[in-house]
């Protein structure tokens, strides 16, 4: 999934600066995806640019598009990183520059390894559900990877922990409570779907090493006694080998998790790089038709790169 704004603001982070246990809700805020979808942008904010390697969180839906075109994001590229859609309603139809063409449905894993370069498009298909509800998240890779090749994965059959409690968890990516996804990481993290039925109230064992964050899906919940409603991240920070959760009526998470991320970034547009130089000859390359490729079968023009700020873009921390 693309950023879309015309005006990208440069997210300079990075940096392995560790917290203790902490509790810190972020608000999303609302940004126009394509020609009919809005979604609440919850990384990068304000406060917090990183969890471990995630990079970027858009929640978007549950939306009504019985008549409505749903998603339509065109060709664009990335660089630099993984995106990693979610659906809990609806479908998305993927193509990319590698030739890939793909639907994915509620509870399977779309992901793609941008590595050097990639170009992609999303769309609803045109007999669509009536319902469109998920997620789009990247991920940072470290310098060593950051040059691999493209590759896009899709895995259905992912595991998925129950207990006592009234907890039921889909591990998305990376490592949760002994259970790995078959998701290809390049970096300590995690992403997992947590489902809370009426009346949960229980603990779910964490990685004292790595830092969390909670953004709610559906419903409301508390997380470590805080109560999110729909929309809103609770970033957890590092220390912790459990986490309360409690749940009044059915509710949905998701927990994202990771090492701190060691290395300053620069992630403006679609692109995660190291340095001024390395965002504007990837903005230069796309906008010559270099490097990317073509995504074929979309109807519809690929989507023009905005212009860069005027100062350069600098690689600093991941905390303000």
């Amino acid at each position: 999934m693309s950023n879309l704004d015309l005006k990208p603001t440069p997210s300079l982070c990075g940096g392995n600066t560790r917290t203790g246990p902490v509790r810190d809700v972020q608000p999303g805020r609302q940004v126009p995806l394509g020609e009919s979808t809005v979604v609440r942008r919850l990384l990068p904010n304000l406060g917090r640019r990183m969890v471990g390697a995630w990079c970027f969180v858009d929640h978007y839906g549950p939306d009504d598009i019985a008549d409505e075109p749903g998603m339509q994001v065109p060709p664009h590229p990335h660089m630099g990183l993984q995106t990693v859609s979610w659906l809990r309603e609806g479908e998305v139809l993927h193509r990319d520059s590698l030739g890939s063409l793909q639907t994915v449905r509620p509870r399977e894993l779309g992901l793609m390894t941008s590595g050097r370069a990639i170009a992609h498009s999303e769309e609803s298909p045109r007999d669509h559900a009536p319902m469109l509800h998920g997620a789009q998240l990247w991920v940072a890779l470290p310098g060593e990877h950051r040059n691999a090749a493209p590759d896009f994965e899709h895995h259905t059959d992912l595991p998925v922990i129950t207990g006592g409690g009234g907890l039921s968890a889909t591990v998305i990516l990376g490592e949760l409570a002994g259970a790995a996804s078959p998701g290809t990481t390049y970096s300590p993290l995690v992403g997992a779907d947590l489902t809370l039925a009426a009346g949960t109230d229980t603990r779910l064992p964490l990685d004292p090493d790595f830092e969390y964050a909670a953004l709610t899906i559906s419903g409301e919940s508390e997380v470590d006694g805080v109560r999110l409603a729909p929309g809103a991240l609770l970033y957890l920070g590092c220390g912790r080998a459990e986490l309360p959760l409690r749940a009044d009526a059915d509710s949905s998470l998701m927990l994202l998790g990771g090492e701190p991320f060691e290395e300053d970034i620069v992630m403006w547009w679609n692109f995660v790089g190291r340095s001024h130089e390395d965002i504007a000859t990837a903005r230069a390359d796309w906008m010559s038709g270099a490097r990317f490729g073509e995504v074929r079968g979309y109807d519809g023009d690929r989507l023009a790169a905005p212009d860069l700020p005027p100062g350069p873009l600098k690689p600093r921390g991941r905390v303000r």
